[in-house]
């Protein structure tokens, strides 16, 4: 029976394991079928590798959203040593779709935030499918406070959809609670390590992600909109809405071109949602180098690197033709 949340772009992969369990599964296979069966390894591994090299933004989106892609919930569990989770955000509840807590990474401890979407019906309706209302960001804000006065390393996953958009949410202040976390969270006097996990929806992953190394991977998304969202405005039709990721230019390779990421996380071969374990181990390794990198700056190194960062984002050079952001560092005539 064929995988349940199998995409489109991969049923070529699925015929050739399928064909390869087939296989495998004879008690005394001859020469030819043990030759098969290698040959057939040799095939999958190339057809993964052919497959994942060439898809475009939709496709991409697509991959960002699988179902079976680890989350928030999963990384915990695969990449951290110890967690402790903090519930509440001190005003009104906590809110499920925002996780915070303090883990270890091996020997380093670390302060954590992150969105989780859920994969059932159940646990998707509990954490609201990782969209955070005000007390969400509310919530996070204040262990991040908190970490900055214990000197803690910050550790931020963003994988949302977006903010909840709901009435409740507007009345009890969302886009202010939002627009108070990006102010606040840049002042904050420790390691901020932002990572995209999976989708980078809008505001409602700007307001946890004020960070000063941001790493996204290799198959998420980052964006100001969805591209259903995007092709509504823009089309009238969420038919276009390949036609809007690719204008968006949100995926990783495109994200670090033009500076609004400085490292893209590496996927094993066929994407995270195939090896929960090798991707927890890269991501593992790029969050300890991260920490290991900014904790050798001072308060006042960081605050300055932080401010500069952001400051340089948007800034392009319009007698370029290129969608390459310039060097800040260079000098200019104009």
């Amino acid at each position: 029976m064929p995988p349940l949340n199998q995409l489109v772009f991969e049923r070529p992969i699925y015929v050739l394991e399928d064909r390869l369990a087939d296989l495998e599964q004879q008690d005394d296979p001859s020469p030819e079928v043990r030759q098969e069966i290698r040959d057939l390894r040799v095939e999958i591994t190339q057809k993964r590798r052919e497959i994942f090299a060439d898809l475009d933004a939709w496709q991409i989106t697509q991959v960002a959203r699988h179902p079976e892609r680890p989350q928030t919930l999963d990384y915990l569990e695969l990449v951290f040593d110890e967690f402790v989770e903090l519930h509440g955000d001190r005003a009104y509840r906590d809110d499920p779709a925002m996780l915070t807590g303090l883990g270890t990474l091996d020997s380093l401890k670390v302060l954590f935030v992150g969105q989780h979407k859920g994969r059932n019906i159940k646990e998707r309706e509990k954490h609201n499918y990782g969209m955070a209302h005000p007390e969400g960001y509310r919530k996070a804000l204040g262990k991040m406070q908190m970490a900055a006065k214990f000197g803690l390393p910050i550790v931020c996953f963003i994988d949302t959809p977006g903010a909840y958009p709901g009435i409740e949410a507007e009345e009890r202040g969302q886009a202010y609670n939002i627009a108070y976390n990006l102010r606040e969270i840049s002042k904050l006097e420790t390691p901020i390590i932002c990572v995209v996990i999976g989708e980078g929806g809008s505001g409602g992953a700007l307001g946890i992600g004020i960070g000063d190394h941001i790493a996204i991977l290799q198959y998420a998304y980052y964006s100001v909109i969805s591209p259903e969202g995007c092709a509504g405005i823009l089309w009238k039709d969420v038919k276009y809405r390949d036609k809007a990721a690719k204008a968006l230019k949100f995926t990783s390779d495109n994200l670090q071109r033009l500076g609004v990421v400085d490292e893209v996380v590496e996927e094993p071969l066929g994407a995270a949602h195939r090896d929960h374990r090798q991707m927890a181990r890269t991501l593992k390794a790029s969050l300890m180098d991260a920490i290991r990198e900014l904790s050798e700056f001072s308060s006042e190194e960081l605050l300055e690197r932080r401010y500069e960062k952001f400051r340089r984002l948007g800034v392009f050079d319009e007698s370029a033709d290129s969608d390459t952001a310039p060097d800040p560092d260079a000098g200019s005539d104009s």
